[in-house]
């Protein structure tokens, strides 16, 4: 890091605090105003925010990593934008009409009291444990590799950077609001795109273009029994890892779950002025969501190229080596900053990381303050005037800052383990809930008892699946039986399509041995329950470029799945 280096991020740090400093000027007196930017967001905040608060370490350290060891594998997930439309032209029109807060609280307007706990529950835990964690430990990681800083003043610098990027976040995101989250997306989003194009763009000049790229990556994946090469999306079914009908199933799966019912992402567009803002904001989403595989993931492909490249010109390899004589696949994007960007740019490319990973850390802060604030405080006492919310809230935070910070070092000692399941974690929990989602909006007759063992089901089969892994991940010499063969042999993709498959099962069998909902409870809640003045002031929300748009996502997503075939 040179002296422009450092000009550079001193700007974009003058900027960020411009914008709070705006945002702590505008009113900000109700808990819609703190949560939700009282509501009056338009589609360029919202798309910009949902990009940017969906960019976070699982694809500067993970999606490059997995470029870089498996190829295009992780894809199917980052190709996802048909998914965003799925919440702006399916979803958007129920939870506008519904005027909730949270989607915890959308579930008991659906269902039941105890549906919404179980869902702030499940949510809130999950936050912490992994959003929050992962973000901040590969935070450290990053700026660790990216500055070259072993220690600071005899302090460990993954410390200073890892608590330095949380307490910075933090102080933002409590001051501000949701409105500090939406409005610093707008500036880091697109540093954070100029960021990442660069990187592209040098990384393929250095290697020789596309072609020579492609040529090196045409080897079998890094993991044992790899089915295919590197290059290619669809894997044969006897794939350990991405076989191509479980890849599509689960990354639906998972992908559903988390654009159409996370509060993570959807508390964005519930921030929306309008229906047709909160749609356009998700179609503005979608297209942005086209661009992480080519930003993050071919940049991690180039890096294992440059690496091939290096080795058979005699050098030492282009990423680091680990103890085990294997190349660090982790270290791709840090490692293509660190030995290809020049003085200034190298800085512009420090922002666009800090903005990926303040963002993502900001919506996380605000969306668990909000859920513990909205879902548990609010409920218990009813009374609370909207200003104490929004204090209730900030506190929230702080408590949230501070178990994050708690749970650097343990983090820190299972970072690897913890990480590798990541996705795991996520194919277990988001089961359930889809099931719940899906049937509440798609079939009257779905029960407030159907929706609520749905989810119960998921959750206890996702925890067994869990504790499968762990023990015989740490049991080598266990016996083969039924349960290991169910709970922790089967393939991690197909057991998340069997675990949606028994949740929806579940839903209906329950539902319909329970009683019916009343028609009055759920009226715009499901589909063929909207009144004539509903739907039309749905249809009045959008026009044939809405559809043009539409049409040119999916044509884009069609289009690479047949080249990457």
């Amino acid at each position: 890091m040179e002296l422009l280096d450092w000009l550079v991020i001193a700007l974009f740090a003058a900027a960020l605090i411009g914008i709070v400093v705006w945002v702590l000027k505008q009113k900000q007196d109700s808990s819609a105003d703190y949560f939700l930017g009282g509501r009056d967001a338009t589609w360029i905040a919202i798309g910009a925010s949902i990009f940017a608060s969906n960019i976070g370490s699982e694809h500067l350290i993970g999606l490059a990593g997995s470029g870089a060891s498996s190829g295009m594998a992780m894809a199917h997930w980052e190709i996802q934008g048909w998914m965003i439309l799925i919440l702006g032209w399916v979803f958007v029109p129920f939870y506008s009409r519904s005027m909730v807060l949270t989607m915890p609280e959308f579930l008991e307007r659906r269902y039941n009291t105890q549906s919404r706990t179980l869902l702030s529950v499940i949510s809130l835990v999950s936050y912490v444990m992994t959003k929050v964690a992962v973000t901040v430990y590969a935070g450290g990681l990053v700026f660790q590799q990216v500055f070259g800083i072993e220690s600071l003043w005899g302090i460990d610098f993954f410390w200073i950077a890892a608590i330095g990027l949380v307490v910075l976040t933090a102080l933002y995101t409590i001051v501000g609001g949701m409105k500090s989250v939406l409005y610093t997306s707008v500036l880091q989003t697109p540093i954070l795109l100029l960021g990442s194009l660069i990187i592209l763009v040098l990384g393929m000049k250095e290697l020789g273009g596309w072609d020579e790229m492609m040529r090196l990556c045409d080897v079998a994946p890094a993991y044992e029994g790899a089915q295919g090469t590197m290059i290619h999306l669809m894997r044969s079914n006897s794939d350990p890892q991405y076989p191509w009908l479980g890849a599509l199933l689960g990354s639906s799966i998972i992908g559903f779950w988390y654009w159409c019912t996370d509060q993570f992402i959807v508390q964005r567009v519930l921030s929306g002025k309008n229906e047709r803002e909160a749609r356009r904001g998700t179609i503005f989403g979608a297209y942005l969501k086209l661009l992480p595989v080519f930003l993050f993931l071919i940049p991690g492909m180039i890096a294992f190229a440059l690496h091939q490249q290096s080795l058979a010109q005699g050098g030492e390899g282009f990423l680091p080596m680990m103890a085990n004589g294997v190349h660090n696949a982790d270290a791709a994007f840090p490692t293509l900053v660190a030995k290809l960007l020049p003085a200034g740019v190298k800085g512009l490319v420090v922002c666009g990381i800090l903005a990926a990973l303040m963002s993502s850390l900001a919506s996380l802060f605000n969306s668990s303050a909000m859920l513990f604030t909205i879902d548990f405080y609010k409920r218990l006492k009813p009374n609370t005037s909207e200003k104490a919310l929004v204090h209730i809230g900030q506190v929230a935070t702080v408590v949230i800052v501070i178990l994050g910070i708690l749970w650097i070092p343990i983090m820190r000692s299972v970072g690897d383990v913890l990480y590798a399941y990541l996705q795991d974690v996520q194919s277990v929990l988001s089961p359930g809930i889809a099931a719940a989602f899906l049937l509440g909006i798609t079939w009257k007759r779905a029960s407030a008892q159907g929706g609520l063992w749905g989810m119960i089901t998921g959750f206890v089969i996702g925890v067994i699946r869990l504790g499968a892994n762990v023990y015989y991940s740490n049991t080598p010499d266990a016996g083969d039986n039924l349960f290991k063969s169910v709970f922790y042999d089967c393939n991690w993709l197909f057991f998340c399509a069997y675990m949606l498959i028994t949740c929806l099962a579940v839903v209906v069998v329950v539902s319909l041995f329970t009683k019916a909902p009343d028609p009055e409870k759920i009226k715009g809640l499901v589909f063929g329950t909207s009144t004539p003045e509903q739907r039309e002031a749905t249809r009045q929300s959008w026009n044939r470029w809405d559809i043009i748009h539409t049409c040119i996502i999916l044509g884009i997503t069609v289009a690479f799945y047949i080249y990457f075939w």
